[in-house]
């Protein structure tokens, strides 16, 4: 027996409403194979379903297209601020300026590593104690960081951190739709469960065939298991050949 397959993607399931939907208005009530109730909750539910799909789309899509800018600016700020950081430690290594400038960037004198700038967090944090520092080292009158400075390093470091909370605004707005879609998604399925239970009891005396074939007019999806599949090929064969 071919079995009942409920949607399992939004797509599918705005479809199977509609359809329900379509033949609710189409047909009286005494001839419609599910209940008034039923239709009732359809109209509800429809046009608040369907805008939760439209909305977590688009935010979806703000998300995915923002994220191109965004990265490239991350990139931008962890080059520049990594440049920086060389620079002083190599100026520190040829003698230009003493060890003790580098506690302005909270590194350890003898430390010529460029820390860790893999996260956001990591390069958002880094990224002010280096503007801090050298904006407080130029205020005690030593000479500024050149090449690249730390006005071009701030310029580079303020648009990733301008585009960083933009993005997180839009991850916050997917997440949202998202869990709000979810929720919307186990009513639907439930609506539809019902309304394609009755469906398949209204025509429960009619035989296993014509009940598919008249409930599969109100959008009810039977799907065959491979062999049966291949009966309804073979049988199909034997009747065109007759």
């Amino acid at each position: 027996m071919p079995y009942r397959r409920l949607p399992n993607t939004d797509v599918a399931r705005i479809k199977a409403l509609k359809l329900a939907y379509i033949k609710g208005k189409e047909l009286p009530p005494f001839k419609l194979a599910f209940s008034q109730a039923s239709l009732q909750k359809i109209l509800s539910f429809l046009p608040a379903f369907e805008k939760a799909v439209l909305e977590y789309k688009q935010n979806y899509i703000k998300q995915i297209q923002s994220n191109t800018s965004y990265q490239k600016e991350l990139k931008k700020a962890r080059l520049f601020i990594s440049h920086f950081i060389q620079v002083v430690n190599m100026a520190v290594m040829r003698g230009d300026i003493p060890e003790s400038v580098k506690s302005f960037y909270e590194i350890e004198k003898d430390d010529f590593r460029v820390p860790s700038l893999q996260t956001e967090m990591e390069l958002i944090n880094w990224g002010r104690i280096i503007i801090e520092g050298e904006q407080k080292r130029i205020r005690n009158g030593q000479s500024p960081i050149t090449n690249p400075t730390i006005a071009v390093v701030k310029v580079r470091y303020e648009k990733f951190v301008e585009l960083h909370h933009f993005q997180s605004m839009l991850k916050q707005n997917v997440q949202r739709t998202q869990e709000r879609l979810s929720s919307l998604r186990e009513d639907a399925d439930r609506i539809i469960q019902h309304v394609w239970n009755e469906i398949e009891t209204t025509y429960n005396d009619e035989t296993d065939k014509l009940k598919r074939s008249k409930a599969s007019l109100y959008g009810v999806v039977y799907v065959f298991r491979k062999n049966e599949l291949n009966d309804v090929d073979f049988h199909t064969s034997v009747e065109e050949a007759k």
